[in-house]
């Protein structure tokens, strides 16, 4: 046994003691068993009265008596026990002794402790506890997880890691594997995974993870039985963060464009440079267009204009301006630009003239281009008209699957599939439209971006209204 055992006869003669009970206390099996009692030899005279009368009501009661005595060893010193006594009982129910289970208190105490702290782990912690067998497969589920991972605890037991998330399987099966290579990491290590449950939607989840080794301390040598997975779920942390610090950038990227622009003894310059800061971090490319015939009326001024009519009338409106879908949106271009009497590059009774770009192909700075007066060749609907009629951003995308051609049929650069468009206004006057694009590797934007990119297009606005490029 892995617990000392002595046993008692009913007149207290000692019948049995194991090789635990001869590690702890230093007295042999032959030295112990025939001795009545363990006055003198294994407990103190003063101790023995306390410890005969604990085992004698042990005979007496029904189950399990747990005490803590001090015995002595066989060299002098006395140590702590923790014990438990039972009767034992002949054939007739007749009590024929006493045996007593003992181990140092201080071991005791540790086993209860690890005991106690993996039931409090499984059931009632406020973070996942997964053990991992060497398979990586989950074999144990804490309450915390099960409900993290939205399933039930005996549900997660033996399927593959890959059952259960969408995104993120192969940095958390990585993780495992060299953690039972290698051991624990010296530090938690922060997971980016989706749920296969909730993969239509996408919502990425930041798991703050720290992963122990186990082995089995049954062997000589550690055998690894899997891994403790312990996890957090840290997203709205890492998302107020990550938006703290992209905020702390683009105000940080303003400051530098501005005091760039100051430099600048051309306002179409100056114009250019805060294109170029602006697209950091941000989009890929970047547009300026400026409208030929004169602006509309400034905003919230009542304008009799057959076009604006024919738009509400047709188009289809997003509270936030995504971009106008279906045949409607292209009745409403169409009628919009035929009450204009224009052609190709001609919307919401515009038409808009490229005036400054970043390069489509080789990185480099934004350049403005000569005044021809020739228009872009936008179809009907496009987003850069139905900003400048809205006055406010609209934002479109390809999609998931982009079509073949999307970028093309709206005279952006090939590889777009992200479109930002948002109206230049100065001196209470639109002026024209500023485009940022995005290519699949970024992701589509959104509001914050809208906002940043109504930020920019104020400042380069002013530029172009102060260059004179803008018609008055």
């Amino acid at each position: 046994m892995d617990a000392a055992l002595v046993a008692f006869a009913a007149d207290g003669t000692v019948t049995h003691w194991n090789h635990e009970a001869a590690r702890i206390l230093g007295w042999t099996a032959d030295e112990a068993v025939g001795r009545t009692g363990l006055a003198g030899w294994a407990v103190r005279k003063e101790d023995a009265d306390g410890i005969e009368a604990a085992l004698a009501a042990a005979m007496r009661s029904p189950g399990r008596q747990v005490h803590e005595f001090a015995l002595l060893t066989k060299d002098g010193h006395r140590v702590l026990v923790r014990t438990q006594a039972s009767a034992v009982r002949g054939p007739g129910g007749r009590v024929a002794g006493v045996y007593c289970a003992f181990s140092e208190v201080h071991t005791q105490m540790d086993l209860e402790r690890s005991i106690a702290l993996s039931e409090a782990l499984f059931e009632d912690a406020s973070w996942g506890v997964v053990l991992v067998d060497a398979d990586l497969r989950p074999a144990v589920v804490n309450a915390h997880a099960a409900r993290t991972l939205g399933v039930g605890r005996t549900a997660l037991l033996g399927r593959p890691l890959g059952d259960l998330l969408a995104q993120g399987v192969e940095e958390l099966e990585c993780a495992l594997q060299h953690v039972l290579a290698e051991g624990a990491p010296p530090a938690a290590a922060e997971l980016w995974v989706t749920l296969r449950s909730e993969e239509a939607e996408l919502p990425r989840r930041c798991w703050r993870s720290g992963f122990v080794r186990l082995a089995s301390p049954l062997t000589e040598e550690p055998v690894p039985l899997g891994v403790a997975w312990l996890f957090q779920d840290v997203t709205e942390a890492k998302r107020t963060e990550q938006d703290n610090s992209l905020l702390r950038f683009r105000a940080h990227q303003l400051h530098r464009a501005g005091r760039a622009a100051a430099e600048c003894p051309d306002p179409a310059e100056a114009a250019a440079v805060h294109l170029d800061f602006a697209l950091a971090g941000f989009a890929d490319h970047g547009l300026a267009d400026l409208a030929t015939r004169p602006a509309p009326a400034p905003y919230g001024a009542v304008a009799d204009d057959d076009a604006d009519d024919a738009y509400d009338t047709y188009g289809t409106h997003d509270t936030y301006g995504t971009e106008a879908t279906g045949d409607a949106r292209d009745r409403a271009g169409a009628l919009a630009g035929a009450e204009a009497g224009t052609g190709a590059g001609r919307g919401a009774g515009c038409a808009l003239v490229r005036t400054l770009a970043s390069p489509a192909g080789a990185p480099g700075p934004s350049e403005a281009f000569t005044a021809t007066g020739i228009p872009v060749p936008y179809p009907p609907g496009h987003p850069a008209f139905q900003a400048f009629q809205r006055r406010g951003p609209v934002r479109t995308s390809a999609g998931a699957a982009p079509a073949e051609g999307w970028a093309a049929a709206r005279h952006w650069p090939d590889g777009t599939v992200h479109g930002l468009c948002v109206v230049l206004r100065s001196r209470g006057r639109t002026l024209g439209v500023l485009t940022f694009l995005r290519s699949p590797a970024r992701r589509p934007f959104d509001r914050a971006d809208a906002d940043y990119a109504e930020e920019v297009a104020a400042r380069i606005a002013a530029c172009l209204d102060l260059s004179g490029a803008a018609s008055s």
